[in-house]
């Protein structure tokens, strides 16, 4: 069977079984207030997920999906991305920013799941947020987030360190956070620190039982036991991914309706942009994120109107805090060469990129790593690199490959992503063909092997993009920290892929880091992202453009910089 209609065919069973229980549950229940409980929302991604086990999540897919499953001490407003209270109803700070106390919700109940005795999810104390916290101090492939307590946390270095040398004394190690009782948390900090908030908000920072590690290990991969709105129903390799509602969620509205509203949330993995668009004409999908680029000009007029049959959708369009780029390996014989590096930057053609190219789903990324509109940050004082031939190949000559010759061949490696990701890789080497006369070849892996790669180092030149995890500069400037280099070339970097290393740069990042004064800080954001440039640590091609259609019944889900998405107050009035 030819495996479109083959993979359609599935979608089209699993849709019949998710929506007759969605319909079988909202004859239960009533809403207060206007909205309207039950349905399925359906949505798609290109790319399937790598791990939904939360200290493991270094992809969007995943962060996506978790999102609905696993909950944390603080969440970001999914309208204007502040800092909101989760599981933590209350906290305080001390005067000098280095003590955070939290006063944690009663009432919160892990999923029902094997894991405990009988079956059934226990309430949540403060004590499995220092479990799950020192977990993130432990070396593991599984490991990926902690570098957010790195050089932040009280003593999560050295419980880190103690772990690599399998120094037993390491669990009992002085930490800087502990459970007051079971209710209040409390952590400490070696300096101030401005964003810890907005860490705290990160799925690395989610909480679990101890009983589900202990019990799954690495089949928490897609074993899921959270506290959160939604429950893993199935999980289908490369397939689909379905989420039941959580019916004992601690959460309610202002109307008293138990939240969520949906039914549950069902995640496909259509990778053809094509037939996920035909998909959403259909209405088997409630939201379309990004306009294939083929069919721009049939659904937007001149002024970015929706026109004809597509009118009757919903057009959401934001500026993301999201930088697409190119990744150099720093450590590779002809990528360590700055020159090289900066022949390359010089000899895009941005401004093309985005006009032909991707359709003006984006902006030329003229001004350095940071993305455009973060709140204090002067992306004008950065200058970034401009499409300039002459300077492109002075820069190359210098490197020792005057007019290309001698230039070894070169392998772009690239992931599929609806077609967009190969017309980019297309235009690019096309370019640099034409304007340093190096030839690139172009090799496409599935996302997951792609990230191994490059990530352990087996790739010199790849593309990549990174969508900010919290509303704040430092987050993109994390991504050329010297310190998030591991040792060996074949130990994972999932930060500083790049292997950068400058101690100027890491010097000034941690004075950012401690520095509170917010416009101080941002001036030092600033200098740091001009370093980056100057080095040209990455290949900035362009910041996002956000467009994505909604079906007209869908309400309550607005789009954001970061494409934030909790569904939990989301609802459909049909």
């Amino acid at each position: 069977m030819n495996k479109v209609y083959a993979f359609l065919a599935v979608l089209v069973l699993l849709s019949s079984c998710g929506d007759g229980a969605a319909k079988k549950a909202a004859v239960k229940r009533d809403a207060k207030g206007g909205v309207k409980y039950g349905g399925v929302f359906r949505e798609n991604e290109t790319e399937y997920f790598r791990s939904l086990y939360p200290q493991n999540i270094t992809e969007v897919v995943g962060h996506r999906i978790t999102n609905q499953i696993y909950e944390g001490l603080v969440k970001l407003n999914q309208q204007d991305l502040s800092i909101e209270p989760l599981i933590a109803k209350s906290w305080t700070v001390n005067d000098s920013a280095t003590r955070f106390t939290f006063t944690l919700r009663k009432g919160v109940y892990y999923h029902d799941d094997a894991c405990f005795a009988g079956g059934k999810g226990r309430e949540v104390k403060a004590q499995d947020f220092v479990y799950c916290y020192r977990l993130l101090c432990k070396p593991s492939s599984s490991n990926q987030g902690f570098w957010l307590f790195d050089g932040v946390v009280e003593n999560a270095a050295t419980i880190f360190k103690m772990h690599e040398k399998k120094m037993k004394a390491a669990d009992e190690q002085e930490f800087g956070v502990k459970a007051l009782n079971d209710t209040t948390l409390e952590i400490k900090l070696e300096k101030p620190f401005a964003a810890l908030l907005y860490r705290l908000a990160m799925p690395f920072c989610s909480v679990f039982p101890q009983e589900a590690f202990d019990k799954y290990g690495e089949q928490m991969r897609d074993k899921c036991v959270g506290t959160g709105p939604f429950v893993v129903k199935k999980v289908l390799q490369d397939e689909g991914v379905y989420l039941n509602r959580n019916e004992k969620y601690w959460g309610y509205d202002e109307f008293g309706n138990q939240l969520p509203y949906l039914d549950g949330i069902k995640f496909s993995f259509i990778k053809e942009e094509k037939i996920e668009m035909l998909e959403f004409r259909k209405q088997n999908l409630e939201m379309k994120y990004r306009l294939p680029l083929d069919a721009i000009t049939e659904i937007l007029d001149n002024s970015g109107n929706l026109i004809g049959e597509y009118k009757k959708f919903e057009l959401q369009k934001v500026t993301e805090f999201s930088l697409q780029y190119y990744g150099f390996l720093h450590t590779d014989k002809i990528f360590g060469n700055a020159h090289v590096r900066r022949a390359f930057c010089y000899a895009i053609d941005r401004a093309k990129i985005v006009d032909y190219t991707v359709k003006g789903e984006g902006v030329p990324a003229f001004n350095g790593i940071v993305p455009l509109g973060m709140a204090g940050f002067d992306n004008a004082a950065v200058k970034g690199f401009n499409f300039d031939v002459v300077k492109a190949r002075e820069e190359l000559k210098l490197a020792g490959f005057a007019d290309g010759r001698g230039f070894p061949k070169t392998t772009l490696q690239i992931n599929s992503g609806g077609g967009r990701n190969e017309k980019l890789a297309e235009a690019i080497t096309a370019m640099l063909k034409e304007n340093l006369n190096i030839d690139v070849v172009i090799t496409q892996l599935p996302f997951a092997q792609h990230l191994e790669n490059y990530e352990t180092g087996k790739v010199s030149f790849w593309r990549a993009g990174w969508q900010a995890d919290y509303p704040d500069p430092e987050n993109f400037l994390n991504l050329c920290y010297g310190k998030h280099v591991p040792a060996s070339i074949t130990e994972k970097a999932y930060l500083n892929a790049y292997r950068y290393k400058n101690a100027a740069y890491d010097k000034l990042f941690e004075q950012a880091l401690s520095t509170t004064d917010f416009d101080k800080r941002n001036k030092l954001y600033q200098q740091l992202d001009q370093m980056a440039i100057d080095d040209a640590v990455m290949l900035p091609i362009y910041y996002n453009i956000n467009r994505r259609l909604v079906q007209p019944y869908v309400k309550n889900f607005p789009a954001n910089g970061m494409e934030y998405r909790v569904f939990r107050e989301v609802w459909l009035d049909k």
